[in-house]
């Protein structure tokens, strides 16, 4: 029997379709429980910023993350420090140096209880880090003196914390 050739391509598909076809468990298996473990280990790996009521953070484009370091907040009544309120807005508005005194006690007391506090190689104190989480519509008098105590108190490397903005957005 002559059988043309589509014939035959479509008894030949015919018997390509019959033949059952293996899948190897094993390798899946294997690459989701290393999937599973990256996950696990990344994931505890996140940085939390500690979250303040009513301050509403700064947009930025920037992609570095926040270490655990000591945190300073100016909320719209008071700053704190570790969570723990040092002292108030309007008192450290009505201060006329270009410091607050009591917020550089409070970061006296943090730098000398810092693991960190050694010494770099020319026998100098170490610059310590401080995170610095303020609502976007904080006075810049009130920021610059803010800064200006973290930089006395041996804080030199200030992080400020803002909300990340995703590429392209204009918010």
């Amino acid at each position: 029997m002559n059988y043309t050739a589509s014939d035959r391509r479509v008894i030949r598909k015919l018997k390509q379709t019959k033949r059952q076809v293996s899948i190897n468990v094993v390798s899946l298996i294997d690459i989701f429980a290393i999937l599973v473990f990256y996950l696990l280990v990344n994931a505890l790996v996140v940085e939390v910023i500690p979250e303040y009521q009513n301050l509403k953070l700064p947009d930025s484009l920037s992609k570095d993350q926040a270490k655990r370091t000591v945190a300073v907040a100016i909320s719209d009544k008071d700053i704190l420090v570790d969570n723990d309120v040092v002292m108030s807005i309007e008192a450290a508005l009505a201060e006329n140096a270009g410091t607050l005194d009591l917020l550089a006690e409070m970061l006296g007391t943090r730098a000398q209880d810092s693991e960190d506090n050694a010494l770099d190689p020319q026998g100098q104190p170490s610059i310590l880090d401080v995170n610095i989480v303020a609502d976007h519509k904080t006075p810049y008098l009130l920021l610059k003196k803010v800064l200006a105590t973290c930089v006395g108190a041996q804080f030199g490397k200030v992080s400020l914390a803002v909300r990340e903005l995703e590429r392209g957005s204009t918010k």
